[in-house]
């Protein structure tokens, strides 16, 4: 078994989710946007918006400035000319994945999330089902509340079949989960349901494929994504089951698509994706929100990078270590600093409320590009320029570089 350091890892790595190569030099097109998404394979969607959407920020990443309708269209737009490149699923988390997946998702490879709580009600409530889905079919694409209120309207012409608001959204949520709906468009990043079969083509919507196929293809897409990482984090991209996971892994070895390599200083077998590449170096820089794939597994992070990160969302104000919502900042293929952003729309800013390096750091130097890249996000969202704040070691130097 070959052995590789945590170094050609880390480039290899880097490499498969493109951060090896150069920019754009011109205006991102479609097939740039389409190179992006045949290595991460999947955009994770979040509802905050402190900064900037979390599905807008990996293209940021590595493309540069970009316009963000090249997202919006792919993904919520179709036409002869330009087709539907992506549609929404649960896949890491909820996600836009490139269309031809959808088979793989619903392969009986990834288990039912946290939806199937709502089977109860499904089965209690059949006509509640049957009322959604002839709304959705005769107005879609629609929102939760839309579907509620005729929902509700249909209910007081049906005496004794009310239905709760709350649970309409939950069989909406159940039937998204199941597949029968999807997002059809989104409206100011309200959902707006519609039936899978009118957004997926008919050709991949009726396409039939095994719970094993779905799990090698799946985990492919992982490796492809990840390109060398352990069982385990193969598993996560998709959120898959260990078992279906090490059997899949098993014949992806067999077949010559995995190799089973040795990480210095990571624990059990790691496999490397065939066609991965390990450059000699990785340089530019990036600014990764947290939800970028290459980061999103903390652990992966922590293992590959040797930086521990965590979101502080959720941690009360005076507990936390950096701030609210801090993007890592990569640089020549090493995280070395991280800072807490906040677009303030009203003042036409892009704050940088904290800054921090990481230790044996050249504190000048990262200042100096974290100002550039941070000058090169306000521009790109529309931003008169940054303020930074007076939190973190970094703080100084990034205010005297701006």
């Amino acid at each position: 078994m070959q052995t590789m350091s945590v170094a050609a890892a880390r480039r290899t790595a880097l490499a498969a989710q493109g951060f090896s190569d150069p920019r754009p030099a011109g205006e991102p097109t479609r097939r740039h946007l389409k190179k992006v998404l045949s290595r991460v394979r999947l955009i994770q969607l979040d509802s905050v918006n402190v900064a900037v959407r979390a599905h807008y920020a990996p293209l940021f990443a590595r493309l540069g400035a970009y316009d963000p309708a090249l997202v919006d269209d792919a993904a919520w737009a179709h036409s002869a000319k330009r087709p539907r490149m992506l549609v929404e699923y649960w896949a890491h988390e909820a996600s836009l994945i490139p269309v031809e997946d959808w088979p793989l998702l619903h392969s009986g490879a990834k288990r039912p999330g946290w939806w199937r709580n709502y089977r109860p009600l499904v089965d209690a409530s059949p006509g509640l089902v049957d009322d959604v889905l002839a709304v959705v079919k005769e107005l879609g694409p629609i929102g939760a509340g839309g579907i509620e209120r005729e929902v509700a309207g249909a209910s007081k012409r049906a005496p004794g079949s009310w239905w709760e608001r709350s649970e309409v959204k939950k069989v909406c949520e159940w039937l998204f989960g199941m597949g029968t709906l999807t997002t059809g468009t989104r409206r100011s990043f309200e959902r707006l349901y519609d039936l899978t079969e009118r957004v997926v083509p008919p050709e991949i919507h009726g396409r039939s494929v095994s719970k094993e196929e779905g799990a090698r293809r799946l985990v492919e897409n992982s490796a492809t994504a990840l390109g060398v990482a352990t069982e385990t984090d193969l598993r996560d991209y998709y959120r898959l089951g260990p078992e279906i996971t090490r059997q899949a892994v098993g014949e992806l070895v067999d077949g010559g698509v995995l190799e089973p390599v040795a990480v210095e200083g990571w624990r059990g077998t790691a496999y490397r994706h065939a066609a991965a590449r390990t450059p000699r170096s990785v340089t530019g820089r990036a600014l990764l929100c947290p939800f970028d794939p290459l980061i999103w597994e903390r652990a992966r992070t922590e293992r590959m990078f040797g930086f521990r990160y965590r979101i502080e969302i959720y941690v009360p104000e005076p507990k936390r270590e950096y701030g609210y919502y801090v993007y890592p900042f990569l640089l020549d293929g090493e995280l070395v600093g991280r800072v807490d952003l906040k677009a303030d729309r009203a003042a036409g800013v892009l704050r940088a409320q904290g800054a921090f390096s990481e230790p044996g750091t050249d504190k000048k130097r990262v200042a100096g590009e974290l100002a550039a890249e941070l000058r090169h996000m306000a521009d790109w969202l529309e931003l008169d320029g940054v303020v930074t704040g007076g939190r973190g070691d970094l703080a100084r130097s990034l205010s005297a570089a701006l």
